[in-house]
């Protein structure tokens, strides 16, 4: 593992540490044990891609989970009618930062990586699984659907395996993940074996070329991102959030009772 030079000061539930002379920045989900991307983790994730925009020599990020799960996925409260507006616009802000940011992301996965949690580590240029890693896209069960994972998956896994997993919301283990393409490696030590390809494929480089080639490499699906992900929030605040269910749903999950759907 590469030499630590400095801990970022940085406002939220994360721990950032710099490595390789600033080239690796190690982002810690610290909020374990489900690691909950709430408003607070998405602002201060934010707050990171900002940054990174800034540091010249930054070449890689590597985002992990504190503690046994990497994340159980985004906050169920902020779903509700009166707050889900504002926290998926603030979601998928954070998206376009880490576009902005043109920089290699690894995701270093352990034990659940669920909802919110799988679609910032599908997003990620490389994940690395533990071998006991469960990864899904689980909001079909309350009874709405996810805007970046209906894209992300599609992306990663194709379109048949996609739909599988959006619309029966059922996860998968890591040697699944791996067959499919949704993860790209299994390693006992998820963080040691980003910091080991960092140190072999991108220390020796370039980070202004390095920036140059990750925006050449996601350039069209930039593009398509954008625009199709905001379609998606506009679907799932317009026609979803109009339905009876999608609201049952979350409130059944918070009131930890089965929901009782019209159908409707």
């Amino acid at each position: 593992m590469t030499e630590i030079t400095e801990k970022l000061e940085i406002n939220g539930p994360l721990r950032v540490v710099e490595h390789a002379r600033g080239g690796l920045w190690q982002v810690v989900l610290d909020a374990p044990k489900a690691n909950v991307i709430d408003s607070a983790m998405v602002a201060a994730l934010t707050g990171v891609f900002d940054r990174a925009c800034d540091s010249s020599l930054l070449k890689a990020i590597a985002i992990e989970g504190e503690g046994k799960h990497f994340s159980f996925g985004a906050s169920v409260e902020e779903h509700l009618p009166e707050q889900v507006g504002e926290m998926l616009e603030s979601f998928h802000r954070m998206f376009r930062a880490a576009l902005d940011a043109s920089v290699m992301l690894f995701a270093a996965v352990r034990g659940q990586c669920l909802g919110g949690g799988l679609e910032l580590a599908s997003f990620c240029h490389r994940v690395v699984a533990a071998p006991e890693s469960k990864l899904g896209q689980p909001e079909i069960v309350l009874g709405v659907f996810a805007p970046v994972g209906s894209f992300m998956l599609a992306e990663r896994v194709g379109r048949p395996l996609a739909e599988d997993l959006c619309l029966s919301g059922r996860s998968i283990d890591s040697d699944e993940a791996l067959r499919v393409g949704l993860i790209d490696e299994v390693a006992d030590d998820p963080m040691a074996a980003i910091h080991g390809y960092y140190e072999q494929h991108l220390e020796p480089r370039s980070a202004s070329s390095l920036r140059l080639a990750v925006r050449a490499v996601r350039l069209g699906f930039a593009e398509r991102f954008r625009e199709e992900v905001q379609e998606l929030e506009d679907f799932y605040l317009g026609p979803l959030m109009a339905t009876y269910d999608a609201e049952e749903g979350i409130r059944a999950f918070l009131d930890k009772r089965k929901p009782t759907w019209r159908h409707e």
